[in-house]
């Protein structure tokens, strides 16, 4: 899966970096590498699926549709 983020110097120094498609997934580290890194790691977790998630009703369907 490739995604596009924004990575951005940080006020306080260091990076800034975000996923504009994941709302609220960020990250940010001391150089640049490191906040892709980090980035990396918020996307997977961002990503991995919840146990809740899997809690469907008895009448539950799920489908896949194209956008």
């Amino acid at each position: 899966m490739k995604l596009q983020i924004v990575l951005e110097p940080s006020e306080e120094g260091g990076f800034t970096v975000y996923a504009p498609s994941l709302p609220g997934c960020f990250s940010e580290g001391d150089s640049q590498e490191e906040a892709l890194e980090n980035i990396k790691e918020a996307i997977a977790l961002y990503l991995e699926p919840i146990e809740d998630d899997t809690l469907l009703g008895p009448n539950a369907q799920i489908l896949e549709i194209a956008v």
